[in-house]
């Protein structure tokens, strides 16, 4: 008799990120049969779900509180992450304010358009940048019991370049590739980016949450 499925809800509506953070719990280029139980949905099927306030002044305080507050709300594992764009000449900016650092939540147009204006003056050897994620999973009574983070250096380019991804992805050039992550294949961005790093570090040991039955 196969395993039961497991239920978690990833603590998300956009679409587009929804389906890079399932694949990247369960990567097909890394099989695993007690992750490749976990039954993913997004908060798409939720629609009673209000939205959290994401007013942590850190990626891993925002995580934790949409994990946290959705878990319990819902009473189902909820994984989260918060993620976003510091530029170097900006200070670190826009950081947590990067879904809306132009005024409206999800306007990528806006916001890329801001980040080019601030930087139209700064030469190309001072555009380093980095994304950032962080991860958390809560239980279903709103405990974090689980966290990770990663990281990815590149350069802010001085127009979009690609139409893949999504937010500042046709921004962030990667030097060694010579292309954005906009330019890049999923399967060569699911190697590189910053949530590929986090999800790397949380992949083990979600897989032995699941072994020890904590999850599931």
């Amino acid at each position: 008799m196969p395993d039961a499925a497991i239920p978690l809800i990833l603590g998300t509506r956009n679409r587009k990120k929804g389906g890079e953070l399932a694949e990247l719990i369960a990567p097909p280029w890394e099989p695993n049969p007690r992750l490749a139980r976990l039954a993913v949905q997004t908060l798409d099927a939720f629609p009673e779900m209000p939205e959290v306030d994401e007013d942590a002044d850190t990626f891993a305080g925002n995580a934790r509180k949409k994990a946290s507050e959705t878990a319990r709300v819902l009473g189902r594992w909820v994984l989260a992450d918060d993620s976003g764009l510091a530029v170097d000449a900006l200070d670190g900016a826009p950081g947590v304010f990067s879904a809306r650092f132009a005024g409206t939540h999800g306007d990528d147009e806006a916001n890329n358009r801001k980040v080019l204006e601030l930087l139209a003056s700064v030469p190309d050897e001072r555009r380093g940048a980095a994304f950032v994620c962080a991860l958390a999973l809560a239980d279903p009574e709103g405990n974090i019991r689980l966290e990770a983070a990663g990281a990815c250096r590149g350069r802010i380019t001085r127009e979009r370049r690609g139409p893949g991804g999504f937010g500042y992805d046709p921004l962030f050039l990667i030097p060694e590739y010579h292309r954005t992550f906009g330019e890049l294949s999923p399967l060569v961005k699911h190697q590189l980016s910053h949530r590929a790093r986090a999800f790397a570090h949380l992949r083990p040991e979600l897989d032995r949450l699941i072994a020890l039955g904590v999850v599931g």
